[in-house]
């Protein structure tokens, strides 16, 4: 009945080491099925090179587990509570991947610097501010993701516009209508963190990209009359 999403998951997991977007078990990627009211994740603390398909947990909406024998992800509540209130979401990642993550930890937003950032985006990359106390002392996964979602309710951005933020203190999150889709945006993240990083060290006067070239290399991507790939 689960197959399907256990397969993808499977593969959008083993993604993560080969792209080196993890270290040991530090991240993992859940893939949803609508219909079914369920999305299929990583079990907890097991090495990537021991996963098989079969290893993937099911669980609903509300994060109780429907099928399998391990202890999904410590992050599925997180997932959960982003697949229930965000309908448009059928994969996410979240990574430790160290430029992002140390993005997180300075409590910063990613500026657009550069077209690469410009392609996926016409905002800098959002970073949630941390988690008050009162959040952390309840059911800290489930309130990540409405510390998630509150700051992009406060900053007026669209889930399907902006597939990636970082948790502040915390590490990166990403999603698409894939779990595939989730990965790219996770490894874009990833790199659009490194390349933000050094242009601060060659210049920490680094002006952020005009506008023109913003709204050109997004819209050559996104826009009605998009003319990058084959499509």
């Amino acid at each position: 009945m689960y197959t399907a999403i256990k397969e993808e998951a499977y593969y959008c997991n083993m993604q993560l080491p080969k792209l080196g977007l993890v270290l040991f078990t530090f991240g993992n990627v859940s893939v949803a099925d609508r219909k079914k009211g369920v999305f299929a994740i990583k079990p907890s603390g097991v090495p990537y090179e021991e996963l098989t398909p079969d290893h993937m947990v099911i669980v609903d909406f509300d994060g109780n587990t429907v099928e399998g024998d391990l202890r999904p992800s410590s992050d599925t509540r997180t997932h959960a509570v982003l697949y229930k209130h965000w309908e448009g979401i059928g994969g996410i990642t979240h990574t430790h991947s160290t430029y992002g993550t140390a993005w997180a930890q300075s409590q910063r937003d990613i500026p657009i610097f550069g077209t690469t950032h410009a392609d996926h985006l016409t905002v800098d990359i959002p970073c949630a501010p941390p988690m008050s106390d009162e959040m952390i002392l309840g059911n800290y996964e489930y309130e990540t993701g409405f510390q998630i979602i509150n700051h992009f309710e406060a900053q007026q951005l669209d889930y399907k516009e902006v597939e990636m933020v970082l948790v502040g203190n915390h590490a990166p999150f990403a999603w698409g209508k894939t779990g595939i889709k989730s990965v790219y945006n996770s490894a874009v993240l990833e790199t659009v963190a490194q390349m933000a990083h050094l242009t601060e060290q060659i210049n920490p006067k680094a002006p952020r990209l005009k506008d023109a070239l913003i709204k050109k290399h997004y819209d050559r991507k996104h826009g009605t009359d998009a003319y990058y790939g084959q499509e």
